[in-house]
């Protein structure tokens, strides 16, 4: 349920930075937002590890600044494979995968995977804290 509740959420945020970035084409189409956000789920679970890899030492070098270039990579590697997807440069694509990565934090964070809440309770002998994880 969390994985469709993610996908809608980065698909939302798809469509308003598609219509927020002039340099950001995504279609009128919430369903191909959806493919949208399931392309780039998949790239990153399948493309962005090895991408990783192979710029170890740029990625240290530049003190993982240069994953910002990789997340700008796999925006254009979904332009590629996606029709109605495009972006105008490499910029808007960097522009567009921090505002992406931002806006999904930030829902996730807020919506899908909130702060669990701690209990105390304090029967006069002891203290018991119970805290609640998924």
């Amino acid at each position: 349920m969390k994985f469709i509740s993610k996908t809608l959420a980065s698909a939302a945020a798809i469509m308003f930075l598609a219509y927020l970035l002039p340099g950001i084409h995504a279609g009128e189409d919430f369903f191909y937002a959806i493919l949208i956000a399931l392309m780039l789920s998949v790239l990153n679970t399948l493309v962005r590890p090895v991408l990783v890899f192979l710029t170890l030492p740029a990625t240290i070098v530049s003190m993982g600044l240069f994953l910002l270039v990789i997340n700008a990579a796999i925006v254009l590697i979904a332009d590629k494979f996606m029709d109605g997807f495009t972006t105008d440069s490499f910029a808007w694509a960097l522009v567009f995968s921090i505002l992406l990565s931002i806006i999904n934090s930030v829902v996730n964070k807020a919506f899908i995977n909130p702060k669990p809440k701690n209990k105390l309770i304090d029967n006069g002998e002891s203290k018991v804290i119970i805290i609640e994880k998924d």
